[in-house]
């Protein structure tokens, strides 16, 4: 099995996790203070872990194009997270966490509109189903 399947597996099982942990913890806060807590804790960890790891040296590597990319990327996860809490709040967190991998059919639209990836037959099957799970599992 490739490795980079192994790290998605534990990428999705971890994001499962942050919706149980967060629906969970936003009971009875505010969402937006809910995550900058939570934003403040993956900082800390990970500015940790880059300098566990002597990460750091390699900032000069960062062209401005890449570091404009990173920080757009930053402010739409901001974003993305803001409302994903919100949604916690109010909505049962299958329901919430069903609806926001459809971000899978959007980077699908998105990367052939943007990045000239191909919309296969395969790939278009997998957004179809998976928009149809969406709403089977936020369906009453």
């Amino acid at each position: 099995m490739p490795l980079w399947i192994i790290f998605a597996l534990l990428s999705a099982l971890t994001a499962a996790l942050v919706a149980i942990f967060g629906k969970v913890g936003i009971n009875n806060i505010d969402s937006t203070l809910a995550t900058a807590v939570r934003s403040v804790i993956m900082m800390l960890f990970l500015v940790s872990l880059a300098g566990i790891l002597g990460k750091f040296k390699l900032l000069t590597t960062i062209d401005n194009k890449a570091l404009l990319f990173i920080i757009l990327s930053g402010l739409a996860g901001a974003l993305s997270w803001l409302f994903y809490f919100y949604a916690l709040k109010l909505g049962p967190a299958a329901g919430v966490a069903s609806l926001d991998r459809l971000s899978i059919v959007f980077v699908i639209i998105l990367a052939a509109i943007f990045l000239a990836e191909s919309i296969t037959w395969k790939s278009g099957l997998g957004a179809i189903l998976i928009t149809i799970g969406a709403i089977l599992l936020t369906l009453k």
